[in-house]
């Protein structure tokens, strides 16, 4: 499990990070969100021990990353925004490299760098030098040196920055593949990015955490109250709207124009986060009208995104 509490980072008068606290349990994969500057990658960088917090602390398993730093390391791997690899190396020089600095023992070194080039898809190019890979290839490469001394936990900051769209859907799906036998947290502006490979999404901004949860939760939260579109295939009137706000839980019923001839429409605000579907779809039954769309109605998660990161 990683623990951060109450971490704060100062670069001078600017504070980057101010008071973050969150956790992640084994097996998640959690979206780090942000808008640029927020202090996404201040703070990874602090969690992966590359970078002093000016208070707070940051535990891996219960042990401090400042304390117990290369034992901390040895179960982590980290994608920072720029692939650190060497453009004069060959993929398969490289990644022999990396598994050597890992303390990867010399008879797994073959089998590690196999099983990492087989998972991230550039096997077929380890006799190629890495300067002249197309940018997706190298953040593979990337990828593939975070993992080779199988780490438990991958932190990967911003991914997919300056891939084209082939390229980024190609790199989703490789983060998809290792979140399924490992933790990982994606550090990213790019809300499309969580929504495909993410489970759990942190949003922060101004060096503060702003919301934290999985998108349906985030959504019940920010997402504007608990409140659903009834459209029906009749006007329905007020009998059918007296039905609907005799309802428990129900708070409000409004009527809404419907440009359809013959057709009606209904807003039902409702309290708490009931879901109150079925009770709205019994109601249509039994008042005899014809049901035609029942929804219920959240912000989307980009407007949430806006709208707390926006103030």
């Amino acid at each position: 499990m990683i623990e951060v509490s109450d971490l704060t980072k100062d670069y001078g008068r600017i504070r980057a990070l101010a008071g973050v606290s969150f956790k992640v349990e084994k097996g998640e994969v959690v979206g780090f969100l942000g808008p640029n500057g927020a202090g996404k990658t201040t703070c990874m960088k602090i969690v992966t021990g590359f970078l002093a917090a000016s208070s707070g602390t940051v535990t891996i398993e219960g042990k401090d990353v400042v304390e117990h730093g290369i034992e901390v390391r040895r179960r982590m791997g980290y994608l920072p925004e720029n692939a650190p690899v060497y453009s004069d190396m060959t993929v398969g020089e490289y990644l022999n490299f990396i598994a050597t600095v890992r303390d990867v023992p010399k008879d797994k070194v073959v089998q590690r760098i196999e099983q990492v080039t087989a998972v991230t898809g550039v096997g077929e190019r380890l006799d190629q030098e890495i300067g002249t890979l197309s940018k997706g290839f190298r953040q593979r490469v990337g990828l593939a040196q975070a993992m080779i001394h199988d780490p438990e936990i991958l932190i990967l900051d911003e991914p997919t920055s300056g891939l084209d769209p082939n390229q980024i859907v190609e790199i989703r799906e490789v983060i998809k593949e290792l979140g399924k036998d490992r933790t990982v947290i994606l550090s990213t502006h790019n809300l499309p990015e969580v929504t495909a490979t993410c489970n759990r999404i942190i949003i922060i901004h101004r060096g503060s955490i702003a919301a934290d949860g999985t998108p349906d939760q985030i959504q019940g939260l920010y997402g504007g109250g608990n409140t659903f579109l009834l459209e029906i295939q009749e006007q329905g009137g007020d009998a059918l709207r007296a039905a609907l706000s005799a309802l428990s839980h129900v708070k409000n019923v409004i009527p809404l124009e419907n440009k359809s001839a013959g057709q009606g429409a209904f807003r039902i605000e409702a309290d708490g986060d009931v879901d109150l579907r079925p009770d709205l779809f019994r109601c249509c039954v039994k008042e005899g009208v014809t049901l035609i769309e029942l929804r219920r109605e959240r912000l989307d998660l980009e407007t949430i995104f806006q709208r707390l990161t926006l103030q």
